[in-house]
């Protein structure tokens, strides 16, 4: 078979298969009397097994050396191939991202891409100060896209650039808000504290949304960030994860003074007391516990707290009996 006919037949141009010819990988089987290249059936079965090997992205050399190698053995080249793709894959995927998120940005011109394309290498800077710059400076240069915020924030350990990282998202409007909120569901605790801590800041109901239902989240740590942060925004779903706190003695300070702020409401500080009254009286809470259910009781206002310290001022705990008298006399 001449050349062309093995071109039109295998899909190799001729040039190509000249090409194999000088390196060897192909030789014709003879020549006609002409002189031209005649191929035999093995010599194009050989052509098709270059090809394939082709397609799994082997280079020339490496095909020569496994197909006339007795001794080769493709296992190490297979996982070196599987190594190879990976990272080409991996850096192909970053590629696709960046530009994706230069396309969110929706610069107007090229300088407004290069800004965004500055923006987005200082986020991913090992400088501190360099990420925390970038972060400050999204709202006045070119808008850094909420994807791009939301990884950094997620994937942030230095508390100065997170807190800015944090302060930019919000500045950023209600986008960044559902896919902080899928940050929530992190196998990886960490990444979760500082999504909880982000939606903490994120303005608006869709935030609020997504704080309530992450007063049911297994971990402790969300739970309590989401409680202060509807304590302070006026949420009374969040009471008693907060009385809980106090109980419990985590974040208790900051419990107390999130159900204080909720106590200016007459209705929420009525249900606030009660709270409080009921776990003192309960067996199973401990004399700290106590301690600090009395402490909270400070910042309730109304008949309901007034009592409850005047019961508490006649209390078997010397601490609890003297923390309800004094701030009986607070009261006045």
């Amino acid at each position: 078979m001449l050349i062309g006919e093995v071109s039109k037949r295998s899909g190799v141009s001729s040039r190509m298969l000249r090409h194999y010819e000088s390196l060897g990988l192909v030789r014709p089987s003879g020549r006609t009397g002409s002189g031209y290249r005649e191929y035999s059936a093995q010599d194009i079965r050989r052509i098709f097994h270059i090809e394939s090997l082709r397609s799994l992205g082997l280079s020339l050399r490496e095909i020569g050396r496994a197909l006339d190698d007795p001794g080769f053995t493709p296992s190490e080249l297979v996982d070196d191939l599987v190594r190879r793709t990976g990272e080409r894959i991996a850096a192909e995927t970053e590629l696709l991202t960046r530009l994706r998120r230069i396309d969110a940005a929706d610069p107007a011109d090229w300088e407004g891409v290069l800004q965004v394309v500055a923006l987005l290498q200082a986020l991913g800077s090992p400088s501190a100060d360099a990420r925390q710059r970038a972060a400050l400076s999204s709202a006045d240069r070119a808008p850094v896209p909420v994807e791009a915020l939301v990884e950094a924030v997620l994937g942030e350990t230095d508390p100065y650039v997170a807190g800015a990282l944090r302060w930019a998202l919000a500045q950023s409007g209600a986008g960044g808000t559902a896919l902080l909120a899928k940050g929530l569901g992190s196998p990886v605790a960490a990444v979760r504290n500082r999504a909880v801590r982000s939606l903490a800041e994120m303005p608006g109901e869709e935030a609020s949304v997504h704080l309530r239902e992450a007063l049911a989240h297994p971990d402790e740590v969300v739970r309590r960030y989401a409680a202060l942060a509807l304590g302070t925004r006026g949420e009374v779903e969040a009471i008693t994860t907060l009385l809980d706190m106090i109980v419990e003695g985590g974040n208790d300070t900051d419990a107390a003074d999130a159900l204080s702020e909720l106590a200016t409401d007459p209705a929420a500080a009525d249900r606030i007391a009660t709270g409080l009254v009921d776990l003192l009286a309960r067996d199973t809470t401990g004399a700290p516990a106590r301690g600090r259910l009395t402490q909270a009781l400070a910042g309730i206002p109304g008949a309901t707290a007034s009592r409850a310290l005047v019961e508490l001022s006649h209390d078997e705990e010397r601490a609890v009996r003297l923390t309800a008298v004094y701030l009986l006399r607070l009261r006045g």
